[in-house]
């Protein structure tokens, strides 16, 4: 990714009060897509305002950059603005220790005692290395040999990352965490 676009990005996302989580290029030759992640530091999460708002600045810095003869992006591309999501990707230290206790699966960009992915609970960060807690005990990765992470979806994560504002839905509906039962009846209605 252009350094030059993602400080830029940085710069409008910090101007809204926003933290950015991730610049990338997404979608190959078939559908090449400029995904920007943010959220607010309070929240961990973006309203679909929030998104708007940061769509149009990005939009505006895009166009200033090609009519001055830096096109970042070459060829046609779709732009996407969102909230990292509840198996967001793990991109700064600090969401190593944000993030701490939830299982997390990392890629690694080259083999780390052995190993080229790891998947376990993050137990946390000392100086620039990760601490994951999995089937083979406690493993330290250094935050530069990771190529990318996410964490993973996990009956403990969505109970972390209830949303704090119901704004916007237009009903709630709270399903039991063992909803399997519960939609066999319902279709058998």
């Amino acid at each position: 990714m252009d350094a030059t676009l993602t400080s830029r990005i940085e710069t409008e996302a910090k101007a809204l009060g926003f933290e950015l989580v991730r610049v990338a290029m997404i979608g190959g030759k078939s559908d090449p897509t400029l995904q920007i992640m943010a959220e607010r530091p309070e929240t961990g999460q973006l309203d679909l305002g929030d998104c708007e708002a940061l769509s149009r600045r990005v939009s505006d810095v895009l166009d200033e950059m090609e009519a001055a003869g830096h096109d970042p992006v070459e060829g046609a591309y779709r732009l996407e603005v969102s909230s990292p999501g509840i198996d967001r990707p793990l991109t700064r230290l600090k969401d190593y220790r944000d993030w701490q206790g939830h299982e997390a699966r990392l890629k690694l960009a080259r083999e780390v005692d052995g190993a080229k992915q790891v998947t376990g609970d993050i137990e946390g960060v000392e100086d620039e290395t990760i601490l994951i807690s999995g089937s083979q005990g406690t493993r330290r990765i250094p935050f530069d040999a990771i190529h990318s992470a996410k964490l993973l979806l996990t009956d403990r994560l969505i109970a972390a990352t209830q949303p704090l504002s119901t704004e916007g839905a237009d009903e709630v509906f709270e399903a039991p965490l063992d909803g399997a039962d519960q939609l066999e009846t319902q279709e058998e209605e």
